[in-house]
């Protein structure tokens, strides 16, 4: 017989190890660990890393065996790392209602719970009786459980548990933007269920979606279903947000070990190497001590300090812990493991080594990890007085299974017995190898043939979209419906069934729509239809009793055009999406907005290739689309973006369309043009002698369509003279030669044709489109062919079915992701605006005015609150716009004598007396501006809701949300950007990347604040909130203002990107009071524009996005900046419209200065326009500008900005920290605590001089001061400065208008505007104060000289 090796016989002493230590604690049922004898409960956590030497040793067994029974030990071992596995699955797989829940709500009531019974598997404490919303223990139960597969493990076992794993990726992607209880279970450190973004959650849930993408849970056993699906954009949000946490740990916490677990084994989720090394050092530095380090800064847990008794600690009790927090031996394990992969055997040395010295020998001498050690409770001052000087006791778990495991796994890598590719098969351990650079391929499409040749003519040769075909190209939202949970159209039935409504279908292609019951005649056949009409998408029905039988339709002599099946028919099958299982209730993903690196990959679905244009460039998701120059400001930054977090094999391919948007094209919007025949719906015309089919017709030839045939030459004219006329945008111009040239914004571009890209760009095969049982598009009893649907609108430069005669004519993916463009895109049912001039205008604009203001008058008889809100007529400015901004909350308010004035209107009524909404209908065919279309939707939308069929020239007629929809892409067109605000708060418009931005905001260290100040309207965001939440906290901050909420929103998307991009321009910021910032805005145009504080107003309100972006970071800068004014004809009347300009734009010179200077206005007059100002009035107004010294309120100025920006000087907050020394100096905390104080004081520059007198302050520091007192009186303080700059100044002989005194707080004007600096400035002053202050406390012996 074989001796037994030396390695082999230290194997079967870790075998004997792991066996007393870990498995024989594995229940025999469940395969789950208990967390110690005394604790019976089975952690997720804490049993997947239980569970690692158990692997580790049998992957050991497996490479090093000497005999036969080493293999078999080897398979031993294995099946007791699966049994566990399946055990926590199982767990979970019980709660797959909360998982689905969960998706949707982030919630703590929806969370899986954090631990179960070790023998049911079943939940041991209820919902909110624990801290059970843990995303790094789902995270790190999902990464083990891939890197276990990819191992050679069978973990999963059926295609109901792949799905249901497919729904934990689901569950765990937005864990960017989830806060919660932490990987100690306790949240903030104050213990009171206070949930927080927490780094070691993001960087686990990083590496879980990384490991798990792609990767075939039955192994090479697998096929295409059993593939886990992850959005790149998940895994990056999670990048980005970890990156700008570390190396904090979450808001309470400034460094917690945890994040040992992120930076090295088993996440490796940090590709910075200089980051992965500058947070070990910070936990090394801050947490380590001769036993081990502790969990963070004034950790409370089993201190003698901590009381038993009480869940939860005082803030103030934080204190004591400082300097006698326990150690824990757990994270020296991890440091060792860290060693090994690092390759640092020095490091290895040195925690091994340490760790043998704090073990302790148990029963039969085996060596045990205890969880923690203490101060004994006797030696509590003795260790106040010199930290890491007593000697510890062990306490808590013995062993604890967790950090055992981790000591004997490293144990078996730092003797040889494992490599560490072998427990890291995924190769995670190479994420901060360095990336080859990045080459983003652009390819740009025409939208149609006259786009083509405008831009050839400014040398730049495209395609059109025709040209790509066979690639097939769509809008990034419906690259998100495939992936979330869609609901597909009822297959059409056979002859003779009924439907609800009693139609039938037909048999023949011809019948392919619904027909009514009546008998079809013979001109319903195709051979004698006199028109030659080709059938495409749209069901063209000839019936003999001219009747609407089933649903809307519109009849032209005797033709009558059907609305899409979708429209009509109820879902029942549905699309098999990724994660979808009926039988668990699982709906797969929830539907989120696409990314750019999901949109920048190549889509293999079915036989067919699609690429799907930039999330930023669909106008219909939010209105920032709208602006051209946004549009290239959201390239620029996405293509960066992409270089520096493009990870996946293949270059990304940006596919992006040039739209007649970008065009300077009179739409027919604009131009008030109106067909009859509301036909939304797309028909190409035969001509009957030539067999020629036109191009698809889009909605604007349509608008021109006034007979049922025209001939096609004539069509095609009237729909490129338009485009031939017309030149590209400049800016879009200019971006387009930048990408030509081969760099923008900071990117490596290559240019070129789809086609070329083809073998280059990154590709995904979309396997659970494919058919099977499960992956079935339609029913079985459904046979799509190409006249099942309606046809796409060519306004939105897609191109999805061809219908042309070969293969791809009848693939049922193409068609139905080309119906769902459709039923996305709004139909054209809205009225157009009437050019009434004269006395029928003014009759219109009267009895329009008396129905607004009878309706206020109603609102005011039924008690309804905020009146403003559903008055939002241009009469009743004041209380819809709550929009006054610089006016107080009280001026919104509509005072009695308003009140008797509407009671003397009514509003049309009918014979009930209730309010006529019909008559409120008719008023939309004769408003003269698309205001007060909006207006009238809105009463509409206020008085019926959203889902209220209008009966427009039809019954039922469109939704008031349809036709709201419709006019709100009208609007898009004239770029009446204060409108189109309105319209998108009606709609209730997703800012998608809302939750994001605020989420990226708060990963910087910033808190948030919403509405006008003061509190309670003031509302303060401080950890994530899923999006609905979010948005209803803005609503309810805005008071219902529709203008301000969404204006807010669209703020909080703008500082996202800054402090992406610019985070310096962020510095010494930790509460960013969005509502302010919009005071500001408003009061610096203001200011420009010499106008009033309503205008004021107006003007921001009418600010286009990149304008409203460049004024805010012209405010947040301190640059300087100039307003364009310019008048402009929207609906025959002319509107002001004003532009954000850079100095050097309009002419101006960048003059000395510390602080934000003068802004300066320049205004134009449009040509033929210019009687609008008198030239006097110009003049004088230039004169006034020129006589005033420019350095004049420059002082006040900025302290007033930087008040209300909550700016303080570098370093504030930590010389607070000194002089009051309450929390620790870097918590997050004890920055927002010292702000929310100084944000009590209501006026912006007082506040600033408070804060130059703390600053005062904190000098007394550095001097052998001991005390000042137990309450600083900061305000004494300032008074005194105050008083000694007055005394001083008048004895100077200042004028007594300059020493006028602010009535609210006592201080001198003059004061406010003094510079810091100098002999007269506030330091000065200030200084001076202070000294008087603290004389009383200064030492009374003198001073020795030297």
């Amino acid at each position: 017989m074989r001796s037994r090796s030396n390695s082999g016989v230290r194997l079967d002493g870790y075998g004997r190890l792991v066996q007393q230590t870990i498995l024989r604690h594995q229940d025999a049922v469940t395969g789950l660990l208990p967390a110690s004898a005394d604790y019976q409960d089975a952690w997720v956590r804490d049993n997947v890393y239980s569970i690692l030497a158990v692997w580790g040793l049998g992957l050991a067994y497996r490479k090093n065996a000497d005999r036969d029974e080493d293999k078999a030990k080897a398979y031993e071992l294995e099946q007791s790392v699966v049994k566990l596995m399946r055990g926590l699955l199982q767990c979970m797989m019980r709660q797959v209602d909360k998982v689905e829940a969960f998706k949707y709500s982030q919630s703590t009531r929806d969370c899986l719970h954090a631990k179960y019974n070790t023998h049911t598997c079943a939940t041991v404490v209820g919902d909110h009786e624990w801290g059970h919303l843990q995303m790094d223990a789902t995270s790190l139960y999902l990464l083990m459980l891939a890197q276990m597969t990819a191992s050679g493990l069978h973990i999963i076992h059926s295609l109901d548990e792949v799905n249901f794993i497919q729904n934990l990726v689901f569950y765990i992607e937005a864990a960017y933007k989830t806060a919660d209880f932490g990987i100690w279970e306790r949240g903030d450190k104050t213990n009171q269920g206070i949930t927080e973004l927490n780094a070691s959650s993001v960087g686990m849930a990083k590496a879980a979606l990384e490991a798990l993408d792609e990767l075939d849970l039955f192994g090479a056993k697998g096929g295409p279903q059993s593939v886990i699906r992850v959005l790149s954009d998940e895994v990056q949000h999670c990048q980005s947000i970890l990156h700008s946490m570390l190396p904090r740990a979450s808001t309470s916490k400034e460094v917690d070990a945890s994040v040992l677990s992120v930076i090295s084994y088993p996440a490796f989720a940090v590709e910075d190497s200089e980051l992965v090394e500058i947070t070990k050092q910070e936990v090394i530095t801050k947490l380590q001590g001769r036993y081990g380090c502790c969990r963070f800064l004034r950790d409370g847990y089993r201190t003698p300090k901590e009381d038993p008794k009480r869940p939860y600690y005082e803030p103030a009790e934080l204190k004591l812990f400082e300097n006698i927090e326990c150690e824990w031996p757990l994270f020296w394990a991890y440091l060792m493991i860290d060693g090994i992969f690092s390759g640092n055997m020095e490091q290895v040395q040195e925690y091994r080594e340490a760790l043998e010295g704090v073990l302790i020998k148990g029963k039969n001498g085996v060596r045990l990890l205890p969880e923690l050690y203490s101060v004994p409770p006797d030696k509590v001052d003795e260790e106040y007085r010199n930290p890491h000087t007593v000697d510890r006791i062990p306490m808590g778990k013995l062993p604890h299974m967790w950090g055992q495991s981790l000591y004997i796994l490293g144990c078996l890598m730092a003797e040889g017995f494992l490599a560490p590719g072998e427990i890291d098969p995924l190769n995670r351990r190479f994420a901060t190898v360095p990336k080859p650079d990045v080459v983003v391929q652009v390819c740009i499409l025409a939208e149609t043939e006259g786009i083509k040749a405008i831009l050839k003519k400014e040398g730049i040769d495209v395609e059109t979209v025709a040209d790509v075909y066979p690639i097939r190209v769509q809008p990034a939202r419906i690259l998100s419906h495939i992936y979330a949970r869609l609901d597909l159209i009822k297959p059409l039935m056979p002859m003779g069934n009924k439907v609800a409504d009693g139609a039938v279908q037909c048999d023949s292609d011809w019948d392919r729509a619904l027909a009514c019951n009546c008998t079809v005649t013979p001109e319903t056949d195709r051979d004698s239809d006199p028109y030659r009409l080709h059938l495409v998408l749209a069901g063209v029905i000839f019936c003999s009793c001219s009747q609407i039988c089933m649903g809307e339709a519109s009849q032209t002599q005797g033709m009558v055009l059907w609305p899409s099946l979708a429209k009509r028919a109820q879902s029942s099958d549905s699309m098999a999406v990724a994660g979808r299982n009926k039988q668990m209730c699982l709906t797969g993903r929830p539907y989120r907005h696409m990314g750019v690196l999901g949109t920048s990959k190549l889509y293999k679905i079915r036989k067919s290739i699609f690429t799907f244009t930039p999330q930023f460039i669909d106008q219909q998701q939010f209105y920032l689309a709208l602006d051209n120059k946004m549009i290239v400001e959201m390239l620029r930054t996405d293509l960066s973006y992409l270089c520096s977090r493009w990870r996946m094999t293949g270059q990304p391919t940006i596919t992006f369309p040039i739209s007649h948007t970008m065009l300077g094209i009179d739409t027919p919007a604009s131009q008030g043009v109106w067909l009859e025949q509301e036909s939304s719906w797309k028909i190409a015309l035969r001509e009957e002698e030539g067999g020629q089919i036109c191009d698809y017709l889009s909605n604007r030839d349509m608008v021109r369509l006034k007979q049922p045939v025209v001939s096609c030459e004539e069509l095609t004219a009237q729909r490129s003279h338009d485009e031939t006329s017309s030149s590209v945008h400049p800016t879009v111009l200019a971006m387009l030669q930048k990408l030509q040239d081969g760099y923008f914004g900071g990117a490596r571009i290559q240019t070129g044709k789809l086609s070329e890209f083809l073998t280059t760009s990154c590709r995904t095969h979309l396997s659970f489109m494919d058919p099977g049982p499960e992956g079935k598009v339609f029913a079985k009893s459904y046979r799509l062919s190409s006249h099942s649907f309606e046809e796409l609108d060519a306004k939105e430069w897609l191109h999805g079915l061809q219908v042309a005669e070969d293969e791809d004519t009848d693939d049922e993916v193409a068609q139905y992701l080309d119906h769902l463009l459709q039923r996305t895109t709004p139909q054209s049912n809205l009225p157009p605006i009437t050019q009434q001039g004269g006395l029928s205008r003014f009759r219109a604009a009267v009895h329009t005015t008396r129905d607004l203001m009878s309706l206020a008058s109603k609102a005011k008889d039924l008690h309804v609150q905020n009146v403003g809100m559903y008055v939002p007529s241009r009469i009743f400015q004041a209380s819809q716009q709550s929009v006054k901004l610089l006016s107080s909350p009280h001026q919104h308010d509509l005072d009695g004598k308003s009140h008797s004035l509407y009671a003397e209107m009514n509003l049309p009524r009918d014979e009930e007396g209730n309010v006529d909404c019909k008559a409120l209908v008719d008023q939309l065919r004769i408003c003269p501006t698309l205001q007060e279309q909006a207006d009238i939707l809105y009463l509409l939308h206020i008085l019926k809701g959203p889902e209220w069929h209008t009966g427009l020239d039809s019954e039922p007629g469109p939704t008031v949300k349809e036709l709201l929809t419709e006019l709100y892409v009208r609007v898009g067109e004239t770029r009446q950007w204060a409108l189109i605000r309105y319209i998108s708060g009606i709609l209730k418009k997703k800012v998608e990347a809302l939750d994001e931005a605020c989420t990226d905001l708060l990963s910087h260290q910033k808190h948030l604040t919403v509405g006008l100040p003061p509190e309670p309207r003031e509302k303060t965001i401080s950890t994530p909130i899923p999006y609905e939440e979010l948005v209803r906290l803005i609503d309810e901050a805005s008071e219902k203002n529709l203008s301000v909420s969404v204006l807010t929103q669209e703020i909080m998307v703008y500082l996202a990107m800054y402090i992406r991009t610019q985070p310096a321009l962020f510095a010494e910021m930790f509460r960013l009071r969005i509502g302010l910032i919009i005071q500001v805005m408003a009061t610096e145009l203001a200011h420009s524009l010499h106008c009033s504080a309503g205008e004021a107003t107006e003007n921001l309100m009418n600010l286009s996005p990149s304008d409203m972006k460049s004024l805010l970071y012209h405010i947040l800068s301190g640059k300087e900046f100039g307003v364009e004014r310019s008048v402009r004809s929207v609906d025959s009347s002319h509107t002001t419209a004003v532009s954000i300009r850079d100095m050097e734009a309009v002419g101006g010179t960048k003059s000395e200065r510390t602080g934000l200077v003068r802004l300066k206005s320049e205004i134009k007059q449009s040509t033929g326009h210019t009687e609008l100002l008198g030239k006097d009035s110009f003049s004088s107004m230039l004169e006034d500008q020129g006589s005033k010294d420019s350095r004049q309120g420059q002082w006040q100025r900025r302290r007033r900005l930087d008040g209300a920006l909550n700016r303080v000087p570098v370093g504030f907050y930590q010389k607070v920290w000194k002089v009051l020394q309450k929390m620790t100096p870097g918590e997050m905390k004890f920055a927002v605590h010292v702000e929310s104080v100084l944000n009590r004081v209501p006026q912006p520059e007082y506040r600033q001089l408070l804060v130059e007198a703390i600053l005062v302050l904190t000098m007394l520091v550095d001097m052998e001061v001991h005390t000042i007192g137990g309450i600083i009186a900061v305000e004494k303080i300032l008074h005194i400065a105050n008083d000694l700059f007055y005394e001083e100044q008048k004895a100077l002989g200042a004028e007594e208008h300059m020493l006028e005194r602010d009535p609210s707080t006592g201080i001198c004007s003059l004061l406010y505007d003094s510079a810091p600096s100098g002999r007269f400035g506030t330091m000065t002053y200030l200084s001076k104060s202070v000294a008087l202050y603290v004389y009383d406390f200064l030492p009374t012996d003198g001073c020795s000289m030297q």
